[in-house]
């Protein structure tokens, strides 16, 4: 496919009517179209600093015609029966269907286990996140077992993985859960505990970042609507990490080998559907993230069996109120996560007196929209890791803790780390928190049309390597605390864009960027409030 997909006229010309159109007011009145966003226009799939990020998110899917209520199978909305048995057994029930809807009415719900959605196109739905609630009253530590970090120390790997509801395909749960049980730290995406669970389909030809047609060598093993892995390995010099932070004299003098954490994140692995099968010609559902080159032994692999079409809707989990733990010791009281997830979802759903709030892990594909994290606070309110790419999280809102942080816990905000790309915040109220990028390399992510009241902090073990990869984009970003940390992208990220941001100051935590030399980074609209036009960048390519 060809850059055809955009119009430039039609860009300039919505972006110029959305300006026209806004003039509400003394700031919005003074409206700008950056000169970024014209040139995003004429290369918007190989633009240097932005990513395009249109694509982001779930496709919604038919629903199947089952619907099955938990009170059929003994659920009971008291706020004293455990139902999470009842629950598990209405959703197994709607897996063994072939997919369903499972209905959860209005009341408060106890539940002393994980629920778990492992079977695709099973919608767990309540009657919206104000009618019902899940109360959990255990937490992952007491219900699976105490989980340790394969990278050694005692940290509790419950800190950042794992949730009190659990989307993930039933194979993959359990092996997971086995290799905890047994305290073989496992990794924790597409390809097994090991890495090991795939095979090759076929080797890929070199190509551009941008293209959505390849050329295979074999095609024989794929079809349309198939999901796939793209695999890309790194070669001794470390260059595909280099191109991921954007190429030049900077990352080639970087020091590479002794980022252990981050070397384990290689191969990069990215999930994408066949689109079309044409001789040797494969075209994909997405735009390649990266270029495709020979050193890098680019190849179309299998993996563990995804879970699709699935979602949670409408509804509150509560966790009971306990106090936050000490950084990195979290006893897992936590949210919703997705897993080895393409094309899911969660919709109107809070959290509240979580220790970690939506998780996105391995996943991809996938969207979280209205959605919230409240209560007494969280190490990670949004965690986007392992791997995890072309995700949507829109309007979504950190509330305020309603109690002061207890003495060495930590709060980051919504997190991205370990190789995860292409992925979208946007339409955010942050009440407290910060733009986490937590080391690992995540490259070509973007924050848009955020309110943020930026006193969290990013975290990130030094032998996890750089804090950002090139195309990282931060666009009508408003800082009400005037705290930096993370938000002016200028002097940090290689091949970044900042443009729309009122003026910040630095804080404590002062970052130094890891690359030497030009960043190659853009600035534009700095110290305006909400004039840039268009307004939400993602809105504006998904729009057009």
């Amino acid at each position: 496919m060809s850059n055809a997909r955009f119009t430039r006229r039609a860009l300039l010309g919505t972006a110029t009517a959305v300006a026209l159109g806004a003039a509400t007011g003394t700031a919005r009145a003074a409206t700008q179209v950056p000169s970024l966003w014209r040139e995003f226009t004429r290369t918007p799939y190989t633009h240097p600093q932005i990513p395009y990020i249109g694509g982001a998110g779930a496709r919604r899917h038919p629903r199947r015609p089952l619907v099955l209520d938990v009170r059929r199978y003994g659920a009971v909305g008291d706020g004293v029966t455990d139902s999470a048995p009842a629950i598990n057994r209405a959703i197994a029930a709607a897996g063994r269907a072939g997919g369903g809807t499972v209905l959860i009415p209005p009341g408060t719900f106890r539940i002393d286990d994980v629920i778990r959605v492992g079977h695709s196109g099973v919608v767990l739905r309540g009657a919206g996140s104000g009618r019902t609630k899940l109360y959990a009253t255990r937490n992952l530590t007491e219900l699976i077992g105490v989980y340790g970090s394969r990278y050694g120390g005692d940290k509790s790997s419950w800190s950042w993985a794992g949730g009190l509801i659990w989307l993930a395909p039933t194979a993959r749960w359990d092996s997971l859960v086995a290799a905890i049980r047994a305290k073989a730290w496992p990794f924790e995406g597409w390809t097994g505990n090991k890495r090991d669970e795939w095979r090759q389909l076929t080797t890929v030809e070199p190509a551009r970042q941008g293209a959505w047609t390849v050329t295979v060598a074999d095609p024989s093993r794929l079809r349309p609507g198939e999901l796939v892995l793209l695999r890309l390995s790194d070669d001794s010099g470390h260059t595909l990490l280099e191109h991921m932070a954007g190429g030049g004299p900077g990352p080639e003098a970087y020091y590479w080998d002794d980022k252990t954490k981050l070397l384990s994140y290689v191969p990069y692995e990215w999930p994408v559907r066949v689109a079309h099968v044409h001789g040797r010609k494969v075209t994909l559902e997405r735009p390649l993230p990266l270029d495709l080159r020979p050193e890098w032994n680019p190849q179309l692999t299998t993996h563990v069996e995804e879970l699709t079409g699935s979602g949670v809707e409408g509804l509150t989990l509560e966790a009971v109120e306990t106090p936050q733990q000490p950084h990195l010791l979290d006893k897992g009281y936590n949210g919703v996560v997705l897993q080895c997830a393409y094309d899911c979802w969660v919709d109107d759903v809070t959290v509240r007196h979580v220790d970690n709030g939506f998780g996105l892990v391995a996943a991809s594909a996938c969207t979280l929209r209205r959605t919230t994290v409240a209560g007494r606070g969280s190490h990670h309110p949004y965690f986007c890791r392992e791997g995890s790419h072309d995700n949507l999280v829109e309007d979504f809102t950190i509330e305020q803790r309603t109690v002061p942080a207890p003495v060495n816990t930590q709060l980051h905000g919504i997190n991205v780390e370990g190789l995860s790309s292409y992925n979208v915040w946007s339409r955010g109220d942050m009440r407290m928190g910060t733009f986490d990028s937590h080391r690992g390399l995540p490259f070509a992510n973007v924050r848009t049309d955020i309110t943020v009241n930026n006193d969290g902090r990013h975290g990130g073990d030094a032998n996890a390597g750089p804090l950002f990869g090139a195309r990282f984009t931060h666009w009508n970003i408003r800082v009400t605390n005037g705290r930096a940390g993370l938000m002016k992208l200028d002097q940090l990220a290689p091949y970044s864009a900042t443009v729309g941001l009122n003026t910040v100051t630095e804080f404590d935590q002062i970052d130094v960027p890891d690359f030497t030399g030009d960043l190659h980074t853009r600035l534009e609209l700095y110290g305006t409030t909400d004039v840039v036009r268009p307004r939400n960048l993602y809105e504006a390519q998904r729009r057009l």
